[in-house]
């Protein structure tokens, strides 16, 4: 299988890059074809132009390569932190010009854009790893969970993947070693639960 993992945190210091490195680590030992994107170090430009809004647009080459990758992948990971209940905005600009009319979905013929999409991404599964520095509890009573909702709702099910996974690791910033290598061995499992 080829795997599609996209990484969004700008140190690469962080819990964030830890867990990529697992997630690479563990899917070319089951033997899986890796396609790994830190988007910072890619320095992805995430701006979306105008002139890329429609479906057929000319593309550049990066976001081209992008494009083509999502749409042929097997499984796709995302990883990225928790900052005001939102992806950071390289990956929010990933998928404004990725995740696009024509590669991920479409509507149906005559349909203006105001139906339902049809989703065209050949994965069947994705998985969202988050790290956060608010407390599950409190994320989920004050907030509502937003990134579930965006990651799931807004973005896979509407593009045709149908097992989504998501799993928000935290409190980082007081995590002690321990608690951070049982969360890495937690990855670990997860991506051999899906992509053994």
């Amino acid at each position: 299988m080829k795997v599609s993992v996209i990484l969004a945190h700008p140190s690469k210091d962080s819990f964030n890059h830890a867990i990529a490195h697992i997630v690479d680590e563990t899917l070319r030992a089951n033997g899986h074809t890796v396609c790994l994107h830190d988007l910072y170090t890619e320095g992805f430009v995430p701006v979306l132009p105008a002139d890329e809004i429609n479906k057929g647009a000319k593309l550049g080459p990066v976001v081209s390569a992008h494009c083509e990758e999502i749409a042929t992948a097997d499984g796709i990971v995302i990883i990225h932190p928790n900052w005001w209940g939102q992806p950071p905005a390289i990956l929010k600009g990933w998928v404004d010009r990725v995740i696009r009319p024509g590669v991920a979905y479409e509507f149906e013929e005559g349909d203006d854009g105001e139906g339902v999409p049809i989703g065209l991404l050949k994965a069947q599964s994705a998985i969202v790893f988050n790290t956060s520095n608010t407390p599950a509890q409190r994320e989920l009573e004050a907030f509502g969970d937003p990134l579930e909702t965006l990651w799931k709702n807004c973005i896979f099910s509407l593009c045709g993947v149908s097992e989504f996974y998501r799993k928000m690791y935290g409190v980082v910033v007081t995590s002690t070693l321990e608690e951070r290598q049982a969360w890495l061995d937690d990855v670990r499992a997860t991506i051999d639960h899906f992509y053994s």
